[in-house]
C-alpha cells in the first residue's frame, strides 16, 4: 500500500497543513534518547484524521458526491470529514455519541456537517448510520479501517521520515488503528529496520489484547480519558498492524495526563489525551531507548478549557474586587 500513501500525499498536500516537528533537550536527557516529534496537534481541524479525511473524500465519485458521506466519531474525525466535506462542496452526516466533547460537537457543526446523537457504546455508533445509509444512499467512510483513510494517515509518517531521516523507532497512538497502519506502511518502507510501536490506554487495550490473541477482540466498556482511542480494530487495520507492529504497549490514565503537563509545561504544546498517548509511551521507558532517533505523533490537540479559562476568569473577578 505504499504507492497509495505517496499518492495521497500528492493528492492532498494542497489541502493539508506540512506539520512541524519539534525537538525536546528535556525529553532527550529523560530517555536518553534523540527524540523527534511530529505535531499533528497543528494539522487543519486539530488532528491527523484532517489527512484521510481529505483522500477519502477527493476520491468519490461525481454520483458518492452528490449524495452525500456520513460517518460514526467521537469527535476527530468528525471535525475532519465535515471540514473536508465543506471544502470539497459535499454533504456530510456525523453520528456522535451522547458524551462527545462539546468542543468536538460546536467544532463539527461549524463546519457544516449535519450531527445526529448516538449512544455511547462504539456499537451504538454503526447502528445509527445503517438505516441512513440504507435509504438516502450515502457513502461511508469509516473512521480507520477505510483503506483510503488508512492512506491519508500515512503520510504523517511519510512527511516526517522525509524531514527527519532514518530513525530507530517510531511511537504512534493507536485506536482504531488508522494512524497505526498508516504509520507502518510507511515507515516500514521507507527505513526497513524501524522498529514501530502503538501505544494506547490500558483502560482501553484492545489492539494489544488482539495482536496477543491473534484476533480481533472488541473493546468493552472502554473506561479512558482518551476519547479518540476508545474504538476497536477493524479487519482492515488489524490485518496491516499484525503484519507491520513491532510491539503495542499500554500506558495508564495518570501517565497520559502527565505526559499532556510536560508537553504543556516543557513544549508549550497542547495535546489531547489520545495524542499525548504516544509520548507518555515513551516516557514510561518500557523499552530501552537508549542512543536511538525516536520519532514520536502526537495525533491531535483538541482539549476542551472550558474549565481552565472558567478558573482563569474566577481569579480575575477576584482580583479586581
Amino acid at each position: 500500500m505504499f504507492r497509495e500513501v505517496e499518492a495521497a500525499h500528492q493528492r492532498i498536500k494542497k489541502f493539508v497543513n506540512s506539520t512541524p516537528v519539534l525537538t525536546s533537550s528535556t525529553l532527550d536527557k529523560i530517555t536518553d534518547s534523540n527524540c523527534f516529534i511530529k505535531c499533528e496537534n497543528f494539522q487543519k481541524t486539530g488532528s491527523f484524521k484532517f489527512r484521510g479525511a481529505c483522500n477519502a473524500l477527493s476520491q468519490l465519485s461525481i454520483m458518492q458526491k452528490k449524495k452525500g458521506v456520513i460517518t460514526h466519531s467521537s469527535g476527530n474525525h468528525a471535525q475532519a470529514l465535515a471540514l473536508a466535506a465543506e471544502l470539497l462542496g459535499i454533504k456530510a452526516i456525523i453520528a456522535m455519541p451522547q458524551d462527545a466533547s462539546p468542543l468536538k460537537v460546536a467544532a463539527t457543526e461549524d463546519y457544516g456537517a449535519r450531527i445526529i446523537t448516538c449512544g455511547n457504546h462504539p456499537t451504538d455508533r454503526e447502528k445509527a448510520v445503517e438505516p441512513l445509509i440504507e435509504k438516502h444512499g450515502y457513502t461511508l467512510i469509516h473512521p480507520s479501517n477505510d483503506l483510503r483513510i488508512i492512506a491519508g494517515a500515512g503520510t504523517v509518517a511519510y512527511e516526517f521520515i522525509k524531514e527527519v531521516g532514518k530513525l530507530h523507532y517510531i511511537f504512534s497512538p493507536v485506536g482504531g488503528g488508522g494512524l497505526l497502519s498508516g504509520t507502518a506502511i510507511a515507515s516500514k518502507h521507507l527505513v526497513p529496520s524501524i522498529k514501530i510501536i502503538g501505544v494506547e490506554p490500558k483502560n482501553a487495550d484492545d489492539a494489544y489484547q488482539s495482536l496477543k490473541a491473534g484476533r480481533i477482540i472488541p473493546v468493552k466498556n472502554p473506561n479512558t480519558i482518551a476519547d479518540g482511542l476508545r474504538s476497536s480494530l477493524g479487519s482492515n487495520t488489524f490485518r496491516i498492524i499484525r503484519q507491520n507492529v513491532d510491539q503495542i504497549i499500554t500506558v495508564s490514565e495518570e501517565e497520559i495526563v502527565a505526559a499532556m503537563q510536560f508537553l504543556l509545561e516543557r513544549m508549550k504544546l497542547v495535546v489531547e489525551p489520545s495524542g499525548a498517548v504516544s509520548i507518555a509511551g515513551v516516557l514510561s521507558k518500557q523499552l530501552d531507548l537508549k542512543s536511538k532517533r525516536v520519532g514520536i505523533i502526537i495525533s491531535g490537540g483538541n482539549i476542551d478549557l472550558t474549565d481552565f479559562f472558567a478558573r482563569l476568569r474566577k481569579r480575575m473577578h477576584l482580583v479586581n474586587q
